[in-house]
């Protein structure tokens, strides 16, 4: 039976029966029962879409050729037909309960959120009627268990460009995305091709002819690596299923998401320099050498852009701020990858976010020290990170992806966040980077303090748990009495580094029942954290943004 077919009742009995089946691997707690017993769930939906900051999102278009601005809405209308493929994956009954709700705060926060689940909130439902989330999202049959996939004979039961369905005899069998989704990938195929058509610059002229061609195969090495190699171009578009952070059943299957780009040349050339300076930053690490003895590819980039358009999975929850392309482990190892700073997007968050935060938690005697260039660079190392380390375990597990299962991408995240301020106070050291490092540290704190608002649900908001336990733990950080929270700064680096060499060898041992005891033990909010952040709420501080966005935004045609 197709679950379009299903009433909204039947659906959300399945949906809550499927949660259940597999709680044993997903992130819920016993609050989402509270919230569907609530007298009034559209005041808990107007309450939460207040937490959102409303930001829009432009920029200069005065460096843009004539020829530019044409292509520019060609590569927004491929990027939003990612927001309908995501819809698919996330919560394929939208047709079917969206005409249901009739409180327009709560559309709005339906829309915001990909769904009837609070992404920012341990994905709490606040659709009457409807249960926990279902781990698989949209990838899976809602009926299927983790143990039936596993235990099947299919061929490409994790294959990251699949689905899962059930044929007529009830029979697990995997459909390609590009069958699954042929009409609307030809459309955004088609759209990238008008594009090409038009670009000057022959390297995105090439990588937008072979990204046309990937979508409708679902073949991207081709296209990732013509990404990777074009250099000269101004606009740019991130465009397909590429992250996989929303399966949380077996963190295998690729979500549909674009982000449309356009290249600040002046800060992409004062950040070109760190690229070289990656096989020396490898060796820094604080591991027994066979942990670091993978080199990170030598073509990779570092540059600056300003976002105009997200799309899809980049557009639900939290909003990216920095992206670190292809995930592709082989084409990193040989090839690099791209890490892209979202300036603009970035800058929204600083000043409407960490800011308001700072001045509410971090000790008045640190407060001078939280700045912009601090947050922008702990930002950037943080990608930085993510090409770097290991990522194939030393053991003969296989890649650490793949060992990890679906703990990998928490921890990744928390690799990234904790070895990028390694390397922050690394280059310091060489007097490679400006600036006091005692900035970068209590920056990083406040950083911490926006991104565990994101709560477990997200692979960040979790990775932030992680550091922000561990640190304490550590004695790197105090707190008043009155919930200030206070730098050590002699502490601090050895925290930093034992921290980094416990992820680096989880992550190398593949060793996944270390991980699961990781998240248990460190990567949640104690009581008196959440007592901190209730105060955030209280003061009406935004948990992130969300934007206007599009053509009409941006003034193009």
């Amino acid at each position: 039976m197709h679950l379009k077919s299903l009433n909204k009742t039947l659906f959300a009995s399945m949906l809550i029966a499927a949660s259940l089946q597999s709680c044993g691997e997903r992130n819920s707690n016993n609050i989402a029962s509270d919230i569907i017993k609530k007298d009034s769930l559209e005041q808990y939906a107007a309450d939460r879409l207040a937490t959102y900051e409303r930001v829009r999102l432009t920029t200069n278009l005065n460096d843009l050729t004539p020829t530019d601005r044409k292509i520019l809405p060609l590569l927004i209308q491929a990027a939003d037909i990612m927001n309908e493929l995501f819809w698919k994956q996330s919560f394929p009954e939208k047709d079917s309960i969206l005409p249901t709700i009739k409180d327009d705060k709560t559309i709005a926060f339906f829309n915001i959120n990909y769904g009837p689940w609070d992404r920012l909130n341990d994905n709490k439902p606040f659709i009457k009627g409807i249960g926990p989330k279902p781990a698989g999202a949209g990838f899976y049959p809602v009926d299927m268990t983790s143990e039936e996939l596993e235990q099947s004979d299919l061929k490409n039961k994790f294959d990251q460009y699949s689905l899962i369905k059930r044929n007529a005899q009830g029979k697990l069998e995997s459909v390609p995305y590009h069958v699954a989704f042929a009409s609307e990938l030809q459309r955004a195929s088609s759209l990238l091709k008008q594009a090409a058509l038009l670009a000057e610059d022959p390297g995105f002229k090439k990588y937008l002819t072979l990204r046309a061609d990937a979508l409708v195969t679902d073949k991207f090495t081709a296209s990732d690596i013509a990404w990777l190699e074009m250099k000269n171009n101004t606009l740019d578009i991130i465009i397909g299923p590429i992250e996989n952070y929303e399966d949380k059943l077996f963190n295998a299957r690729t979500a549909y998401e674009s982000y449309v780009l356009i290249k600040d040349k002046t800060w992409s050339k004062k950040l070109s320099k760190y690229v070289a300076m990656l096989p020396a930053m490898q060796k820094m690490l604080p591991v027994d050498a066979k942990y670091k003895k993978e080199t990170p590819g030598t073509d990779s980039e570092l540059n600056a852009y300003d976002v105009v358009y997200y799309a899809g999975d980049s557009n639900s929850g939290s909003k990216t701020i920095a992206v670190n392309l292809p995930n592709d482990e082989t084409i990193q190892q040989e090839k690099g990858t791209r890490r892209s700073q979202l300036k603009n997007a970035m800058q929204a968050k600083f000043d409407k976010i960490l800011v308001p935060i700072a001045q509410e938690l971090i000790h008045p005697n640190q407060l001078n020290m939280v700045n912009f260039d601090a947050f922008f660079a702990n930002v950037m190392f943080h990608e930085v990170a993510h090409g770097m380390g290991i990522k194939n375990t030393i053991n003969g597990k296989g890649t650490v992806r793949n060992a990890l299962k679906e703990q990998s991408t928490w921890l990744e995240e928390g690799k990234a966040d904790v070895l990028g301020l390694f390397l922050v106070s690394e280059m310091i050291k060489a007097g490679e980077l400006e600036g006091d490092i005692k900035s970068f540290y209590v920056t990083y704190m406040a950083g911490i303090l926006r991104s565990v608002r994101f709560g477990a649900a997200s692979s960040h908001g979790k990775a932030n748990m992680q550091c922000f336990n561990f640190f304490k733990d550590a004695g790197a950080f105090t707190r008043t009495a009155d919930g200030k929270y206070e730098v050590n700064f002699n502490k601090m680096p050895q925290a930093i580094k034992d921290l980094t060499a416990k992820i680096l060898k989880l992550q190398g041992d593949g060793d996944k029942l270390g991980t699961e005891k990781a998240a248990k033990e460190q990567a949640i909010i104690f009581p008196e954290l959440q007592k901190d952040l209730e105060k955030l709420n209280a003061k009406k501080i935004p948990v992130d943004i969300v934007f206007d966005q599009g053509v009409d935004v941006l003034g193009v045609r």
